[in-house]
This record gives structure tokens, C-alpha cells and sequence, in this order.
């Protein structure tokens, strides 16, 4: 006799274990003393099991029973050798090849403001104008002291000829011939004094007309007409320029692809696209920089790619889909991407042969859009499952959904519950 044990009752088989198709009953009330101190419950005995037909046969005669089950239905596409890209996706920051923080290096109160908030500006465009009048005074000053010498010279230069006369004839002294060259010399160097600082004071009053140094979308003005501007680094920005016609986009790949994506820059095969969040439209362009190092913490390393952005699709700051595509390969083994299996041993697809379904272990190189490019298992005239693999197992029959007359009906079960009763 078996004991089963549950809690603290005790249920016994006379038979030493239940009957096939019997199950436990439990009335759920609380079981006074001494009753649960021995075994408690009964056995209801289950429904009878139908005897073995011919439809259904003894168990032992078809281990399988794939004969007895109703086909499956199921949906098939064609293996296919076509050409497909060899391509990397990734996600990448639009960045500006040249941003310039405007600054002041003088300081004066703003004047005038010649730009728009938010305008395209180009190279040499004025944007401030700053109060410059004092420095206008001490350059007219400065070009009036060069003009003076410049007379004096000249007087200068006429007592040397005179002088140089004089001593030929041997009636002025050598003294005076020396004074009258001194003077000259002299004034000759303060004239080059003069101009240097003309020349100087001209470069400081070109500090009072601020322009754009690259071409480039400005932001907005950070102070208006009236304010002072301050010089030196601590001082606030005027304004600033992103130059975003080229523009990067930056973005990391792991670091396995790097001899792909060097073979293909020298091969000058590799194409890179850029689709901006929130913007249909793509662009492409190429690979402008490789970053120097792999970055240990996360095993990527960075790229820059260069696109001509005169239509402004890409912005500075924003995020994007960066499609890489190295090359092309010309007759590749590809099938849709729903009919890859995973199972404990790898991935698999069900082959239709002679409408039983066969699983054949694949190898799945990489996926491009809804294809699966297949590295080996596959020939590429085979016809696989993309459709009710749920349903199948090794060597069931199939019927294709659409094909062959109608799907074949569900099973009866009221009838089969009759039979059963």
C-alpha cells in the first residue's frame, strides 16, 4: 500500500498507487479529532479511457503520430540570392565642424547690433560695431605726428645737400656735414616710429568693428546696444556661430568592424547615411575621422562623418539613425527575417519537402531590413516556413494557407467529448 502525504492527512491506495484517470476529492471542512490523525478523503474514480480504435490505434504502433494529426497550415517564401549590403546602424549627435564664442577684445559700450537673432551669416559679415571714437582721436594724432616729420625731413635732407655742397668746396666743416646727416637719420627713424604706431592703432581699431569669423548660423545677440563689452576669457559672450554646411555626425561602432570599415575607406566603397529624428529626409556623406583610440570602457570607437548641409536637413545637437555601408555583396543567401527560429542548439528554419516540414539548423550572418542573410545551412532553392512554426515539429505535414483547396477544418470536440463520456 502507498502512502501520499499532504500536510498532515495521509491518503492511501489500496492498490499502492491511483488509478489511472482517478483523482482526490477534499471537502474543505475542518477534520475533527481522531480523524486527522489517519487518512482523510476518498478516491472518486475519473472517466473511463475509450478503447483503441482503428482511427486511434494502441500507443506503441506509431510513436510519432504524425499520421494521425491534421495537417498544418502554414505560409512559405522562397530562399533567395540577391545582392545585399554589407552595413552597420548606429546612433550618432549631429555636431557643428567649427564653433566660434564671439568675444569682445576691447572694452566699450556696444554701439549697434548688425545681425538678426538667429541669422546666416557669412565670413567678414559685421555684427558689432563698438564705441571707437577715442581711438579715432589718437590715430589722427599719431598720422599727424608721421605727416610733421615727414616735413621736418624734408628740411632735413635739403640742409644735408647744402651741407654735402659746401664741404666739396671745402667751406663748411665736416662737423656740420655730420649734424646735417644726424638730422636726417633721425628723422627717417621717427617717421618709421610714427607709421608703426599708426599701423598699431589701426589694428586696435579694428577690434571696435566685430565680424564673423567663419560663415556659419549665429544665435542670439547676449548684449544689445547700450551695454559695455569686457575683454579677457572670464568675460560674457557676445555671441556665438555654428558653421553647419559641412557638418559632422559623430557616432561609435564596436570596435570588430574597424579593419571592415578601413578596408572599405580605402577601397572608397564605404557610404555613410543620416536620417535626423523628426526628419524624413536623409543625406549622405563619408567618413572624415576615425578617432585615434578605442575607448576601453565601452569597446567602441568613434567616427565623424562629413555631409554637405547647404539645405540645413542636419542641426547642431540633434540626434540621428547613421546607416554605414561598407559594400555590397553580389549573391548573398537571404530569407525573411520571421522565418528564423531560436532553439537550445542555435537558430533553425522549417523546410517544406514534398509538404513535410524538416528543421534545418542555419547560421544567420547578419539581418538587413526584413531579410536574414544566411552564412551557411542554406542552398537558396529551398522554400521555408514563416508562418505557424509554432504548430510544427519534425516531419509534419503541411498544407499552405491559400493553396491546396481550403484549410482543413478544426477538430469536433463536442463530438469527441460525447464519445468520451
Amino acid at each position: 500500500m502507498a502512502v501520499l502525504t499532504f500536510g498532515r492527512v495521509a491518503l492511501f491506495s489500496a492498490a499502492g498507487v491511483l488509478a489511472a484517470g482517478a483523482f482526490l476529492h477534499y471537502t474543505g471542512r475542518p477534520v475533527p479529532w481522531p480523524l486527522d490523525q489517519v487518512p482523510y478523503g476518498k478516491v472518486i474514480p475519473g472517466p473511463a479511457k475509450p478503447a483503441a480504435t482503428a482511427a486511434a490505434p494502441a500507443a506503441g504502433g506509431n510513436r510519432s503520430g504524425q499520421a494521425n494529426r491534421p495537417p498544418v497550415t502554414i505560409v512559405t517564401a522562397k530562399v533567395e540570392r540577391r545582392a545585399m549590403p554589407v552595413r552597420i546602424d548606429a546612433i550618432g549627435t549631429v555636431q557643428a565642424i567649427s564653433t566660434v564664442n564671439i568675444r569682445s577684445r576691447v572694452d566699450s559700450q556696444i554701439m549697434a547690433v548688425e545681425f538678426r537673432d538667429g541669422a546666416m551669416v557669412n565670413k567678414g559679415d559685421v555684427l558689432f560695431r563698438l564705441d571707437s571714437r577715442q581711438l579715432e582721436a589718437q590715430l589722427r594724432q599719431a598720422e599727424a605726428n608721421v605727416a610733421r616729420d615727414k616735413a621736418s625731413l624734408i628740411a632735413a635732407e635739403s640742409d644735408l645737400r647744402r651741407a654735402e655742397e659746401l664741404s666739396r668746396r671745402e667751406i663748411a666743416t665736416d662737423a656740420r656735414l655730420d649734424t646735417a646727416r644726424t638730422a636726417v637719420s633721425t628723422l627717417r627713424a621717427a617717421i618709421r616710429g610714427g607709421e608703426a604706431a599708426v599701423d598699431s592703432l589701426r589694428v586696435q581699431l579694428s577690434y571696435y568693428t566685430i565680424t564673423a569669423p567663419v560663415s556659419g548660423r549665429v544665435g542670439v545677440a547676449a548684449l544689445k546696444e547700450g551695454n559695455i563689452a569686457k575683454s579677457g576669457d572670464s568675460s560674457a559672450m557676445l555671441a556665438t556661430i555654428n558653421q553647419i554646411d559641412p557638418i559632422y555626425v559623430s557616432f561609435a561602432v564596436a570596435q570588430r568592424y574597424l579593419p571592415e570599415i578601413r578596408e572599405a575607406m580605402n577601397a572608397k566603397t564605404a557610404v555613410v547615411q543620416a536620417t535626423q529624428q523628426g526628419v524624413g529626409k536623409s543625406i549622405e556623406g563619408t567618413i572624415a575621422v576615425i578617432d585615434n583610440a578605442v575607448d576601453a570602457t565601452t569597446g567602441t570607437i568613434q567616427l565623424r562623418a562629413s555631409f554637405d548641409n547647404a539645405e540645413e536637413t542636419l542641426w547642431p545637437g540633434a540626434l540621428g539613425q547613421v546607416r554605414l555601408t561598407l559594400r555590397t555583396e553580389a549573391d548573398a543567401v537571404t530569407v525573411p527575417r520571421e522565418a528564423v527560429q531560436t532553439g537550445q542548439n542555435g537558430s533553425y528554419v522549417f523546410v517544406i519537402d514534398n509538404n513535410l516540414a524538416r528543421a534545418r539548423p542555419i547560421v544567420v550572418a547578419r539581418n538587413v531590413d526584413d531579410r536574414a542573410v544566411i552564412a551557411s545551412g542554406l542552398n537558396g532553392d529551398e522554400t521555408v516556413v514563416i508562418d505557424g512554426q509554432l504548430l510544427l515539429t519534425e516531419g509534419a505535414r503541411t498544407i499552405e494557407r491559400g493553396r491546396g483547396g481550403q484549410s482543413p477544418p478544426a477538430p469536433n470536440l463536442t463530438s469527441q467529448r460525447g464519445s468520451a463520456g
